[in-house]
């Protein structure tokens, strides 16, 4: 079994399905609630979990009855914890509200994520005693906590593969995209122009910034990857692309989409799979997403994704990096 660790953010989602948008000063009845654990590390690592691989979430939640519902929706998905912050310690784990309109499915999201508190870094000998991971997936919140991850991944040989989820920009995303060999942006994604200059669009404003290779979905469109390739006089390009085609698909719910894909990629690359392939893999398991209603409901159609795509493992996204 491969073991994939999920870095950054669990929040608790509170989730109202509902026929129209209240306006101002104004309430609408929901026709569905459902209550469960939240936020891209922690999505992504339930999605993994579903996919029977050993899903590690490096997150803090804390104590408190906010913790408690979230942990308890984790344990029953089979997803390791660990808390950076101590189950005695009093926490501000975020709550997300969410509204999904019932007609079309697309979901509207508060929270205040981990803008609350700062958290502090884990300790070395605490991550160490984790399973050894596969794959490593960061998805830039709580810095601490990544830097502390990376430090870690970087002493181990071979090194495990680093994902990176950026579905918006982060100041974080400096330091994070240059051990990241694969970037997964959404297509908000934007690099700031002075950081990158001459860059033509976000993948290869990652690319210039150090990522070992990029994927960007587009919702509906489909799914583009990119590898770089450096040019005669040392400049950064981008090189191999491609795209993975996206089904036509009856969307119900599009809340946690994103994070289903990242968690998703993360196992069919720590199970061998080439980058289209696994790209396309995680296309597959999005798209069973967003044909289901509720946060959970879906998991129980993915059994059939659970084997490699096309079968046999492959070389994973070139180039290798190693930390050396």
């Amino acid at each position: 079994m491969v073991v994939c660790w999920f870095v950054g953010l669990t929040t608790l989602d509170v989730v109202h399905r509902a026929s129209a948008r209240p306006g101002p000063d104004e309430k609408v009845t929901a026709v569905r609630q459902d209550v469960a654990a939240g936020g891209p590390a922690a999505n992504a690592a339930v999605t993994a979990a579903a996919l029977e691989a050993h899903a590690v979430l490096v997150s803090a939640l804390g104590a408190g009855p906010v913790a408690q519902a979230a942990r308890a929706d984790l344990d029953e998905r089979e997803v390791q914890v660990h808390d950076v912050a101590g189950p005695d310690e009093e926490f501000p784990l975020a709550v997300s509200a969410v509204l999904v309109d019932d007609a079309t499915g697309q979901r509207s999201v508060v929270s205040p994520d981990a803008a609350l508190v700062a958290v502090r870094a884990p300790r070395p000998d605490a991550i160490a005693g984790l399973p050894r991971p596969d794959v490593v997936l960061l998805d830039g919140h709580h810095p601490e906590i990544a830097r502390a991850v990376l430090a870690h991944v970087a002493e181990l040989r071979p090194r495990p593969l680093v994902v990176l989820d950026g579905g918006r920009w982060r100041p974080v995303f400096a330091e994070l995209l240059p051990a990241a060999d694969v970037a997964a942006l959404s297509a908000a994604f934007t690099v700031p122009a002075e950081l990158v200059p001459g860059a033509t669009d976000a993948a290869h404003g990652a690319l210039l910034l150090g990522a070992g290779s990029v994927v960007v979905t587009h919702g509906a469109a489909p799914v583009e990857w990119a590898r770089p390739r450096r040019a005669d006089d040392g400049a950064v390009e981008v090189g191999e692309r491609g795209t993975v085609p996206v089904p036509e698909v009856d969307v119900q719910d599009t809340l946690g989409a994103g994070d289903a894909f990242h968690g998703a990629l993360a196992v069919a690359l720590a199970r061998g799979e080439a980058l289209p392939d696994a790209c396309a893999t995680a296309v597959r398991v999005a798209s069973t997403r967003v044909r289901k209603v509720g946060p959970r409901s879906w998991l129980a159609h993915l059994p059939e994704l659970t084997e490699p795509h096309g079968g046999a493992a492959r070389p994973g996204p070139e180039p290798a990096r190693d930390e050396g």
